[in-house]
């Protein structure tokens, strides 16, 4: 009297052919993912941007002079912080940009005119972010 064992499980080459279908499909979905997490830190910093130059545009009209750092943006409550430049992940990097003393609203004392990222990197439209 022979017993049939029933065979339970997978072969090795259905195995195989699973793993090859999911590689390819990670290897596809890798790169869209890191595509899509650089435009959100674009998109942050585009806002970042915006935000810091509202609010230097604003500091200037309210003091009649524009600020000598983004401290002092801090310091009188125009941020509760700076903020971070998503590309460098730091809050201290930022390119400031002075003004011309000849054209500023006190010449006595230029200030702060605008604000860049300090990233030299390219972005995905294909300009260095820290033309922004």
């Amino acid at each position: 009297m022979l017993k049939r064992f029933s065979r339970r499980g997978f072969t090795l080459v259905e195995l195989l052919i699973v793993m090859t279908i999911l590689s390819i499909l990670i290897s596809m979905a890798i790169p869209i993912y890191q595509r899509s997490i650089q435009r959100a830190k674009e998109s942050v910093l585009k806002q970042n941007l915006f935000t810091l130059r509202t609010v230097i545009d604003e500091y200037t009209y309210d003091k009649q002079r524009a600020p000598q750092s983004l401290q002092d943006l801090v310091e009188y409550g125009y941020l509760r912080e700076i903020p971070v430049d998503p590309i460098t992940g730091s809050r201290t990097d930022w390119i400031i940009v002075m003004e011309d003393a000849v054209a500023s609203v006190d010449q006595t004392s230029p200030g702060i005119f605008d604000v860049k990222s300090a990233s030299g990197d390219i972005s995905l439209e294909g300009t260095p972010y820290n033309e922004w």
